[in-house]
Formats: structure tokens, C-alpha cells, sequence
């Protein structure tokens, strides 16, 4: 007897659930009517009676109307009868006009949603979406960068996550499988991919031109680096004071690595067993990186870890070059700086390090399909589209990103599919097999090392002695 209670109320919670859904995202729209009770009935293994029942109580909440003679018809959504769902967001994102529109055309195309969007700073971001998620608080919907993603691995957090990708997004097929290993665990993505971006090298092109660098200049390795910054660097008073340099080195753990990548260093044994931070292959890149400061002077003393502090530099025309991301260049709209991009160079291999966002759904949401509908818009055709076409942003979708017929003047620079290049030899923070804390710990050491105060092979020996004894 307790048996059949327990089927009925699963298929009569599965009937109002997969129905309401398929009004609320817009799958039965305004005005449509749905199936005819028998063949609810059928479909679903429920009594007229019980089909009724669901259909009076939609009926309640505004969702149809019962035409005589007719059906049941969705109905014209009032504001009191739309389901909101809630879409956390980084405050200060580059990417956050662009998705005001996208919610705007999917509020558009699904009337009886309201899309709430919650803007949190972007320090302690993942710890407040953790906070509010534990309090019965948290939003529906969330932006998690592959930091954050790594946040929630290593504080076992992954439950608060909902795993979805959509059907219809194929990582081989239609995106970057990189992109997608990014937010893996165990081979399976536990969020939607949204967009990436390499670690690029941006540079003025006016600088370049008066520095007498041909249109045709090759950057291949770190020699053509150093040569092009040496040619770009420049006392034009004569007066002891660099007017402009031609590199800007950034010691955000999001730049410098690329270096090591580079010269096929490492910072951990395959297996994690111990470090090998007091490489040869380690020492040279950071010796590289200390002298383009120290000993060449192409480019400026910075011990600090923030990216905008060469990003600031490039658009006051004092730097030639840096490394950035395709988010930052947003930055550079309608700017008077002409700019444009191209892959870093190489040393013993190309590589770069690859940033990414993906859209996580709450675990403990109540609008899980709702939320679902949304994640399948973001990623859409449409959606990806107003995405490439407002900014310089990589959306996840490949025949998108790749579009030349979606670039704008003023927006993208005439090389924007560099990317394409660097995409095979691309590598993830988590590739360098480095804890978040771990990684905070060789920050914290390199200091040292950045304002020229310590060897470089000492460093390097210090660091991997303290990664050894967090391992053990």
C-alpha cells in the first residue's frame, strides 16, 4: 500500500514540476494551449481527477487559463505570477554590461522569469557565494572563474554545486576541451564553461612604428622579447628618466608563470611527491624575468602582484608591451592607444596560461530548471554572439569566437584571432599542480626576488624546501 502512495506522489510531483518548468522557460509560450487532459493522464499515469487538480492549482498561480470548450491556455504572465531567479555576478567584470543585455533578451524570450542579477565584489567573491548558499541565501546562479572553481575543490565544497553542461554544448565539437578541463573533476565538468582567455602579449602599435619596427617584425622567442623591448625603451630627454619602456613585467601569479611554462620548468613532481622548484629550467625563466628589469632595464621595478599596474602603464603609452588577458582588453574600447595582439613567445616551448568563466547552478536551488534554461541561453548562438560582437571577451562557443565577420572597429584588435595559436599550448593554473595556498606561499617568496634582493637560485632552493615541507 505505502508503495503505490509513494509512485503516485512521484508522478503527480513530476507532472506539476515538468510543467510549470515548461512554462516558466518559455517552452509553452503565451497564448499556446498544452496537451488535452487524456492525454496528460496517459502520459503521466495520473486520473483525470489528479490532472485536474495540478492544472487548477497552475490556474491559481496565473500561469493558464481554462477556456471553455477549448483547453487550457498559458497565460499573459502578470509581475506577481513571474518566477524569479537570481544571478550572482563579479561587480567590477568587464563582461557585465554585455550580460545585463543577454538577461534582458532572455527575460524577452521567457515572460513569466525575472532575472535578479547580484553583483558581489570580487574580493572573497567565492566565500560570500559559499556563505549565502549555507544560509539559505545563495543565488540560483552563479559566475565561478576557474580560481573560484579551485577554491571549491580544495575546501570540498563541489557539494554546493549542481553538476550541468548542456546537452546541445559539445567541448570537442563546439568549444575548447581545455576550456571544459579547466572545471573538471574526475573527467567530469561540473560547470558551464562561458568564457577563456590566454595570457596574450598586447602591444602599441604607434610605439612600435616609431621605434622603426617593420610591419613584418617577427616575436618568436624571447630574444625577439628582449630585442623589440630594448628597441622600444627610450630616454628621449636625455636625462637620466625612462620615457617609456618597452616591456612592463607583471609578478601577478596570472603572468609570470608563463615564463616558466615556457621553458619546460616546473613547480611539483608529476605525482606531487615533492617540488622541483630548484630546477635549471626555473632559474633561467626567473632570471629572465628579473633581468629584463635589473640588468637589460626594459622594463619597470614592480614587487607588487597587481596586473593593472602594466595594464595601467600600456594605456598611458609608458609601456610598449605587456602580458594580458582578452577580459583586460576591454579595457582599451574606443581608446586612443593603437594596439594590437599576438601570442608570447616562446623559449624552449610555446605555452601560455589559460583563465576561464563558467556559470554554476546552486545545489540547494529550488529553480534548478530555471536555471537551466538560462545556462542553455547564455551559451546559445544569440547569446554568444552579443557577447563577441560588445567586447574582446572569448566567448566558449569555437564557430563564434572564431567569426571574423563579428569583429568591430573599436572594439577588437585586428589580430584577435591569435588566440587560435596559442589555444594547443595552452595550461591551466591547476596544470601547475600548485594549492591555492601554495600558490600564495611562492608569491609571498618571489618578493625578494622581484625587488632584487636575493639570488635567484636561492629563491628558488628556499621555495622548494618550504613546498617539501607543506607536502610532507
Amino acid at each position: 500500500m505505502l508503495r503505490k502512495v509513494n509512485d503516485f506522489e512521484e508522478r503527480y510531483k513530476k507532472f506539476l514540476t515538468e510543467l510549470k518548468d515548461e512554462i516558466l522557460t518559455g517552452r509553452i509560450k503565451p497564448g499556446e494551449f498544452i496537451l488535452p487532459e487524456n492525454t496528460l493522464s496517459k502520459q503521466y499515469d495520473l486520473s483525470r481527477v489528479s490532472v485536474r487538480k495540478v492544472l487548477a492549482q497552475l490556474v491559481e498561480e496565473g500561469l493558464i487559463e481554462k477556456i471553455p470548450g477549448k483547453g487550457n491556455r498559458v497565460t499573459l504572465p502578470q509581475e506577481t505570477t513571474k518566477q524569479t531567479l537570481t544571478l550572482a555576478w563579479f561587480s567590477d567584470s568587464y563582461e557585465r554590461e554585455i550580460v545585463e543585455e543577454i538577461i534582458e533578451r532572455f527575460e524577452q524570450l521567457n515572460p513569466f522569469i525575472k532575472i535578479n542579477l547580484q553583483l558581489l565584489p570580487v574580493t572573497d567573491y567565492m566565500y560570500n557565494v559559499m556563505q549565502l548558499i549555507e544560509h539559505g541565501a545563495g543565488p540560483d546562479l552563479f559566475i565561478v572563474s576557474d580560481y573560484h572553481f579551485r577554491e571549491l575543490i580544495e575546501s570540498n565544497r563541489l557539494d554546493l554545486l549542481e553538476q550541468y553542461v548542456p546537452e546541445h554544448l559539445n567541448a570537442e565539437k563546439d568549444s575548447y576541451e581545455k576550456v571544459f578541463d579547466m572545471f573538471a573533476v574526475d573527467g567530469k565538468t561540473m560547470v558551464t564553461p562561458f568564457v577563456f582567455s590566454p595570457v596574450m602579449i598586447c602591444y602599441n602599435k604607434t610605439m612600435f612604428q616609431e621605434a622603426n619596427i617593420p610591419a613584418s617584425f617577427q616575436m618568436d622567442n624571447w630574444n625577439d622579447l628582449l630585442k623589440i623591448a630594448k628597441t622600444c625603451t627610450k630616454d628621449m630627454d636625455e636625462n637620466g628618466l625612462v620615457d617609456q619602456y618597452g616591456f612592463c613585467f607583471s609578478s601577478s601569479s596570472n603572468r609570470w608563470p608563463v615564463f616558466i611554462l615556457q621553458n619546460n620548468g616546473d613547480f611539483m613532481a608529476e605525482d606531487r611527491s615533492k617540488s622541483v622548484m630548484n630546477s635549471s629550467e626555473n632559474i633561467d625563466a626567473l632570471s629572465f624575468c628579473v633581468d629584463m628589469m635589473y640588468k637589460h632595464k626594459v622594463s619597470p621595478i614592480f614587487s607588487h602582484g597587481s596586473n593593472e599596474l602594466a595594464e595601467n602603464l600600456f594605456m598611458r603609452e609608458r609601456a610598449a608591451m605587456i602580458l594580458t588577458t582578452y577580459y583586460f582588453m576591454n579595457e582599451f574600447r574606443d581608446h586612443k592607444i593603437k594596439w594590437d595582439v599576438l601570442p608570447v613567445p616562446a623559449k624552449e616551448t610555446k605555452a601560455t596560461l589559460l583563465l576561464g568563466g563558467a556559470l554554476g547552478i546552486n545545489a540547494n536551488s529550488q529553480m534548478k530548471e530555471t536555471a537551466k534554461a538560462l545556462i542553455d541561453y547564455m551559451v546559445s548562438t544569440e547569446a554568444q554572439t552579443m557577447l563577441k560582437r560588445n567586447g574582446c571577451t572569448i566567448p566558449i562557443l569555437r564557430f563564434v569566437a572564431e567569426d571574423n565577420y563579428l569583429l568591430q572597429p573599436g572594439i577588437h584588435p585586428d589580430n584577435y584571432n591569435a588566440f587560435k595559436e596559442m589555444m594547443p599550448f595552452a595550461k591551466t593554473i591547476r596544470d601547475l599542480q600548485l594549492t591555492t595556498s601554495e600558490i600564495e606561499l611562492v608569491e609571498n617568496e618571489l618578493q625578494l626576488l622581484w625587488a632584487n634582493m636575493e639570488r635567484t637560485g636561492d629563491v628558488c632552493s628556499r621555495i622548494e624546501n618550504l613546498l617539501n615541507e607543506k607536502v610532507k
